[in-house]
């Protein structure tokens, strides 16, 4: 489009952003008969924000396989004696939510998320995309049997490239309209009202009219200022996981206009990232720069410590904490360190050819090899781990097993394997941010809200913009499902107020 065309589309609905969120608001409110545009930041070939990166865990309520065949109805012609998938109940989800947010997370946006979670799945399926059980990822087979360990029973298929491929492809059936290279800049208030949008084509000023505007664009991760700003010192170098796209402007212009800010701002979610990957997301690379089983390994920092319990729950659940942890670390780095006994557990993202590697038939020739630690110190580490792992308890990937280190200034809980069989090999990580956990408040009908607590006419937020769900850490999965849920949500509302 054009800046003509997209100044005289005259659209029911705005909805700012084009990734999962932006589309799933955008599928919702032309379902409710609403003329809608989408506003992308990016050009048609960076498109997609965050959601392009995305490995695809998909996390949502179910109670058993039957529920799982509603949303991959392809499972059922799968031979799934040796798969157990065990059950996700809603108060599962729910004790998730509560123990990882440390009881912080907004109850009504909570219980939104977690009692739309299955019918959110099925509905995002209907519009093409595909599941699949995330076998590898999500579950080990032992004794010749795969089982769950619990939330993430089914991976979109293909991950964020399939995933948006699937909505784009919805959108354009449902004859949504897409403006690229078009950020917005400003909201158009009438008489209190949000009624359009103004933004920049290719320099170019344009002034939007709507009957309603949804933000989903995002929040602040991609901006370094913002990012010192509201996380803290040595945020601005972190490395981002993503879209470059994701500066904070939706956040902004909402606050400029009134909007309440909502939830944790100085948290975020950030994982173990390649040392070595480029600023920004890479899209010939995806996902692929995280390193994300280091609860089979050991982590060091440049002094050659252990500085956290790597085997506090499983990877899903600590991840988004843990990567945040290497930036207070000396050089804003680490190792994470394995042996060949658990070679075979570890995802295809260490086998990648861009990876940062080092490895050794000798723990002392890998101690030389592990750029920027103290060499003689790491070797007194391991040596020390190694004393202290429970041999006694079995070792099994799919549960907490309890096998742990006595005696260390910090204990690993579980899966406490001594590193004695080589070829040994670490992999060099830094912090690799995803998403702010920041955002604003919005109702239980996706409506924002201004300072006062009251109703923003015309204005909905979706995805990342919805602060409160999310403090201090984050179960995986969670946000693509928040995304779909809200978004949809954000969608209904603001096509039913630009229809009134």
């Amino acid at each position: 489009m054009n800046a003509t065309e997209i100044s005289e589309y005259s659209p029911d609905v705005i909805v700012v952003g084009a990734g999962n969120a932006a589309l799933c608001a955008a599928l919702s409110a032309r379902a409710e008969g609403a003329r809608v545009l989408m506003l992308e930041a990016a050009s048609f070939e960076e498109r997609g924000g965050n959601s392009r990166f995305t490995g695809g865990a998909f996390r949502f309520a179910f109670n058993g396989v039957d529920d799982l065949m509603q949303v991959c109805p392809s499972m059922r012609d799968d031979d799934l004696s040796n798969v157990d998938f065990g059950t996700y109940t809603e108060a599962q989800f729910f004790d998730d939510m509560f123990e990882l947010t440390e009881y912080r997370t907004d109850p009504e946006l909570c219980e939104i998320l977690v009692r739309n979670s299955l019918e959110t799945a099925k509905w995002v399926a209907g519009h093409g995309v595909k599941l699949q059980p995330g076998l590898g990822r999500q579950a080990y087979q032992v004794d010749g049997k795969f089982k769950f360990w619990g939330g993430l029973a089914l991976h979109i298929w293909g991950g964020g490239e399939e995933l948006l491929k699937a909505l784009y492809a919805a959108a354009d059936r449902a004859g949504i309209a897409i403006a690229y290279s078009t950020p917005a800049e400003s909201l158009i208030r009438k008489d209190g009202r949000v009624c359009g949008i103004v933004a920049a084509h290719h320099g170019q000023r344009i002034e939007i009219p709507a009957g309603a505007v949804v933000l989903a664009c995002g929040g602040f991760e991609s901006n370094p200022e913002m990012r010192a700003r509201y996380l803290g010192v040595g945020w601005d170098m972190a490395k981002v996981r993503g879209t470059r796209f994701n500066m904070g402007a939706g956040l902004r212009m909402a606050l400029e206009a009134g909007a309440q800010p909502h939830g944790n701002w100085s948290g975020c979610h950030a994982v173990a990232w390649d040392v070595n990957a480029p600023p920004f997301g890479d899209l010939s690379v995806g996902d692929q720069f995280q390193k994300h089983n280091y609860p089979y390994g050991i982590l060091v920092n440049a002094r050659g410590d252990r500085y956290i319990d790597e085997g506090r729950n499983f990877h899903s659940h600590t991840y988004a904490r843990y990567g945040g942890e290497i930036l207070k670390q000396p050089g804003m780095f680490a190792w994470q360190i394995f042996d060949s006994k658990v070679s075979h557990l570890l995802r295809s993202e260490y086998r990648i050819p861009r990876v940062t590697k080092a490895q050794s038939d000798t723990l002392e020739g890998l101690a030389e090899q592990l750029d920027g630690v103290d060499p003689k110190s790491f070797l007194e580490t391991v040596r020390a781990f190694n004393a202290a792992c429970r041999t006694d308890i079995p070792f099994d990937p799919n549960v907490r097993d309890g096998r742990h280190t006595d005696g260390l200034a910090i204990d690993k809980t579980n899966w406490a394997n001594p590193l004695d069989t080589p070829p040994y090999h670490a992999y060099h990580v830094t912090t690799g941010i995803t998403f702010t956990f920041g955002g604003l408040k919005v109702s239980n009908a996706g409506q924002v809200e201004n300072q006062y607590g009251q109703p923003m006419p015309g204005l909905y937020a979706a995805g990342e913009m919805v602060g409160g769900l999310f403090f201090n850490n984050y179960a995986s999965g969670t946000g693509l499902m928040s995304g779909a849920t809200f978004g949809r949500l954000a969608g209904y509302g603001a096509a039913q107020e630009a229809r009134a």
